[in-house]
Formats: C-alpha cells, sequence, structure tokens
C-alpha cells in the first residue's frame, strides 16, 4: 500500500488498542483521551504531509516491491544525493513540530532501513535473521508502520560495570524458547511516543553494554503493541488541556514518554532479528552504521530547533524595541553562531560519508557525534538561558487567551501592546517563549536534549578510549623532531 494519510494512522490505532496507564487510569483509547489525541493529531498531520501536492515528491520515493509512493525515510541511501534528499525530506517533518518531536516516526525508519542495508551483519549466526530484517523492512516500508523503541531496563542500582542493569527481576530478560518464538518478560524505559505507535522494536544500546555472561538479555525483536502482556506506563501529560493561543507547544507534541512492562510476550521468530550474541548485540550499531543514520537524523532536527528557537529570539527583540542593546545583540549573535556550527557539522557529515562494505552511503559519525554532543551540553540549554534573559519580565506578565474576551480586555489591550505589536500578538508570542523555556514541556525538552543519547559521561568516557587521535600525535611528535 502507499504511504499512509494521517486518518488511516489513526484508524489503526483505534483498530488496535493497547494497554496504556496515565495517573492511575487505563486509557480506553489513545486517539481521544485528552492528554494524548492532540499528540496523535501532530503525528497523523506529518503523515498527510506526503500526499500534499506540493510536498510528495519531496516525502516519498518509488517503492522497490511495489511501485507505489512510500515514505523516503525507509530508503537505503547508496549516494550522497540520497542523503541529501531524505535529509530534505527530514527537514519538512522537523518544522512541522518546530524541532520538538524527537520521535518522529522518521527516527525509527532510518533504523530499520539501515539494518536492511547492512542485513548481513545478522545472517553471522543465524541466517534466517538476515531474511527477518529484510522482511521487516519491507513490511514497515509497504505500510508506513509508526515505531517506537526501548532500549534501557529499569535499575535497582547504579553503578558503572557492564551489567549495571541486568537484575533479572527488573531487566527485559528472555524466558524460553518455543517452536514458534521467544518469550521475554521484564521492564524497558523510555519509550517515547510508545502508547501511539503501531509497534515497538527492543535492541542493545550502545552505552549499557552487555557482559559476556548477559546472553539472556541480548537479543532484537520488534513486535505491535497491542501485543498480549505489553503494557505502557505514562508520565504525566504535559498537554494541560490548554488552548494552542495558551500552551503553544504543550498542547500539540505531546509525544509522550512511557515505561513499558511485558508479562510472559511472546514474540514470533519472524520478528527476532539477533538473538543471545553478546557481541553482535553490543556491536550492532558501529557494525551496521545505523548510529550513523540515525544520528543524521537527530543533528538534522537539532539544527531545525536551533533556527526555530533563534526565529523566536528575533521576534522577541521586535516585539520589545531592544535590538540597538549590545547585549541583547550579542546574545542573539550567539544563536546565530550555534545554529551555523550546528549546520556545519550537519553538512560535513554528509561531505564526508563513505558507503560500508554493504555498498549503503553512511554519513560520517565523528561529526554526527560532535554537533549532536554539543547540542544536548551546552547549546540547547544556553538557547533556552537567553530566551528567558531576552524576554525578562514578559514571561511572567502573561494575560492568558480569555482575558482577552473577560472584562479586563480594554485594559489588557492598552497596557500590554508595545510600538511594533498589539497587546495580543505579544501575548501570544510569549506565550510560545514560556512554553520553549520555562514550562513543564520546556523542562521535558532540556532533559530530553540532554539524555537522548545516553548517559553523557559514559559516552564521553567512550570517545575519549576509543577516536584515533593517533594522527594528531604524530603532527605533533614531527613538529617536535625539527631541528632549527
Amino acid at each position: 500500500m502507499p504511504a499512509r494519510t494521517g486518518q488511516e494512522y489513526i484508524t489503526g490505532l483505534k483498530e488496535r488498542p493497547r494497554e496504556v496507564w496515565l495517573q492511575g487510569e487505563r486509557v480506553k483509547d489513545v486517539t481521544t483521551h485528552p492528554k494524548l489525541r492532540n499528540g496523535v493529531q501532530s503525528v497523523a498531520a506529518l503523515y498527510d504531509m506526503q500526499h500534499d501536492a506540493a510536498l510528495s515528491e519531496a516525502m516519498t520515493f518509488a517503492s522497490p516491491s511495489t511501485g507505489d509512493p512510500v515514505g523516503i525515510s525507509f530508503m537505503v541511501p547508496h549516494t550522497g544525493e540520497d542523503l541529501e534528499r531524505r535529509r530534505e525530506m527530514m527537514s519538512h517533518w522537523a518544522w512541522a513540530s518546530c524541532g520538538m518531536m524527537g520521535r518522529s516516526p522518521d527516527f525509527m525508519n532510518t533504523i530499520f532501513t539501515a539494518w536492511a542495508g547492512s542485513a548481513d551483519y545478522f545472517a553471522r549466526d543465524r541466517p534466517e535473521f538476515k531474511k527477518n530484517v529484510l522482511a521487516y523492512h519491507e513490511f514497515i516500508r509497504e505500510n508506513d508502520v509508526t515505531l517506537t523503541h526501548a532500549l534501557v531496563n529499569l535499575q535497582r542500582r547504579r553503578s558503572v560495570g557492564p551489567a549495571d542493569s541486568l537484575h533479572e527481576n527488573v531487566a527485559l530478560t528472555l524466558v524460553k524458547e518455543t517452536d514458534a518464538g521467544i518469550v521475554v518478560r521484564g521492564s524497558r524505559t523510555l519509550a517515547t511516543l510508545g502508547p501511539i505507535s503501531d509497534e515497538i522494536a527492543i535492541y542493545p544500546v550502545a552505552s549499557h553494554r552487555l557482559d559476556d555472561e548477559a546472553r539472556r538479555q541480548a537479543f532484537s525483536f520488534s513486535i505491535p503493541c497491542d501485543t498480549p502482556g505489553v503494557k505502557f506506563l505514562c508520565r504525566e501529560s504535559f498537554d494541560l488541556g490548554r488552548s494552542h493561543f495558551d500552551h503553544p507547544l504543550g498542547s500539540r507534541f505531546e509525544e509522550m514518554d512511557s515505561v513499558v512492562f511485558f508479562d510472559d510476550v511472546s514474540v514470533p521468530w519472524e520478528r527476532v532479528f539477533l538473538l543471545g550474541d553478546v557481541e553482535l548485540c553490543n556491536g550492532y550499531a558501529s557494525g551496521t552504521q545505523s548510529d550513523a543514520h540515525t544520528g543524521h537524523q537527530v543533528l538534522n532536527r537539532c539544527l531545525t530547533k536551533a533556527e526555530f528557537v533563534l526565529g523566536l529570539a528575533d521576534l522577541i527583540v521586535d516585539t520589545l524595541g531592544s535590538g540597538t542593546i549590545p547585549h541583547v545583540q550579542e546574545m542573539v549573535a550567539e544563536l546565530i553562531t550555534q545554529r551555523d556550527l550546528l549546520r556545519a557539522c550537519l553538512r560535513a557529515s554528509e561531505a564526508d560519508a563513505k558507503p560500508n562494505q554493504w555498498g549503503m552511503m553512511c554519513p560520517d559519525m565523528n561529526s554526527i557525534r560532535a554537533g549532536r554532543t554539543m547540542f544536548g551540553r551546552t547549546v540547547f540549554p544556553r538557547m533556552i538561558e537567553i530566551i528567558q534573559l531576552l524576554s525578562t519580565g514578559s514571561l511572567m506578565a502573561l494575560p492568558a487567551e480569555a482575558d482577552f474576551d473577560a472584562g479586563i480586555a480594554a485594559e489588557v489591550n492598552q497596557y500590554f501592546a508595545t510600538d511594533s505589536t498589539s497587546a495580543r500578538d505579544r501575548a501570544k508570542l510569549f506565550h510560545l517563549a514560556w512554553d520553549v523555556s520555562c514550562s513543564s514541556f520546556s523542562g521535558r525538552q532540556v532533559l530530553y536534549e540532554r539524555m537522548f543519547g545516553g548517559n553523557p559521561v559514559r559516552n564521553s568516557l567512550a570517545l575519549y578510549t576509543n577516536y584515533d587521535k593517533e594522527p594528531y600525535k604524530q603532527k605533533v611528535r614531527a613538529f617536535l623532531e625539527k631541528e632549527d
């Protein structure tokens, strides 16, 4: 079938109800629940973009199986032009949420597309796993499946050891193998978009390496979210039921994070991609270059987010008439510099892309890692601080949308207007600034970007250990050995 419409996505969620718990309540229908429905609508709007006559060529390509138009994020790239074309498509989806939805469907699509492009990796122990990966990639491409993932086990304690989360009463663990497949039991976190996805993928994560004895936790598979025994426990929703005027981001882009419990869940063999091989599970990200492909999507979204914050900052300056103040100019210039650095990293990842051993074109991981680490650890938190500093008291003195239709509307319209902007437009802008920099939605965004790639300290240690620094040391040695 061709690329889905938004209504087809919504209908699919209705037809396959899953077990979702939110604030002590079991959700009957995620498409109508007041804390989830707006997130569903935002994902649906992404799928509708594939059918917009002005965008369809940029969003889809001809299916290798049927010739029908399917999403470009399912296209295995073989050239630099393919990477650029995919980035253009991902930018359209990123801008639809101002970069605020970290789990738009293209993220998971790139995972399985990269696996399909390197499917031989999965065949080392069991040739049928290569067939499973290729068949599943075709299935999600032809049915435009919305996927989430959950990569990390809940933990009883924090430790620096490799098996820090493998307490078998908590960690997701293989219970048994049967003729039909495998049975697993345990928990995983953090399934962003989980309650409103079609399927959930489970696989290891590089920042939580398995030790040599962890064969029963070494697996990769994907199953429908309505599989018996799968339960989603949601955090508090940031959609507070307010209007788009009052909470412009939280009322639209609640993609919901959830913990997933697996109560003796059966996984058919055709949905299993790795099993029992600790080395393959620990090495799949670099072995298939899927980390570079998902990183490409992530860094592109981060760039979009940075451009959105820059545009917001400049509107704030225009509205308050503060553009002649030197320290205001300095802060906006900082946002410009951050945006340009991110773009440079993204473009370098494409310029330095190389085909892997199976002929799939892979973005340069060093450029991606640099941009992504910079964004999460320093750039985005600083961007939020700059929005706060530029907005000052305007973030605190905010009339609600209802105030413009109340008995105090005359005073609100008189006193909140600026030289360049009406009171209503000013309030609308600063409600957006509040949702970007001060609301609970904003707090989650900062935490999300900090921790998106896993523990930043562990990631830094891995980078220090694995990065090839020898060429640069050799240059320094050569300089020291020069004679006058």
